[in-house]
């Protein structure tokens, strides 16, 4: 079976990537590894005493981003298509790398949102950064409104 990787960021084209890799994966008899990568920053705050982390705001947030992702893996298995998912914390580009070369995939799906001629904001920087960095095919989908 083919791995597929979807790096999902919750924002608000994520249904439309993830549609769209369910439509890849089908026709490939394809598995989607779901994948979040949170900030590693994601509990600090800046107030007037500087720099101050806050363990409840990280562990608060880092449960509801995996009870969203569980909706999507639960979204996509029920389109018959096999799904694993996993949350982890840390720079965006290296953690899916990693991901994708541990699950052996043969494809990483991103989105595009084409929001003008500037490469960097058309494809996106850590969509740039993994078609640079990858040693397995980056399918980039055209997300549009």
């Amino acid at each position: 079976m083919t791995n597929i990787v979807l790096p999902v960021d919750f924002g608000d084209k994520t249904n439309q990537l993830v549609d769209g890799a369910v439509k890849f994966a089908k026709q490939l008899n394809g598995r989607i590894c779901l994948i979040h990568v949170a900030p590693i920053d994601i509990g600090f705050a800046i107030g007037d005493m500087g720099y101050q982390y806050f363990p409840e705001v990280e562990g608060n947030e880092i449960r509801g981003e995996l009870v969203q992702l569980n909706k999507i893996n639960q979204r996509i298995i029920a389109q018959d298509v096999d799904c694993e998912h996993i949350l982890r914390q840390g720079i965006a580009k290296d953690i899916i790398l990693e991901y994708a070369d541990t699950k052996n995939a043969e494809y990483i799906v991103m989105g595009s949102h084409g929001r003008s001629g500037i490469y960097d904001v058309f494809v996106g920087s850590l969509t740039k950064g993994l078609t640079k960095d990858s040693n397995i095919p980056v399918l980039v989908l055209p997300i549009h409104d």
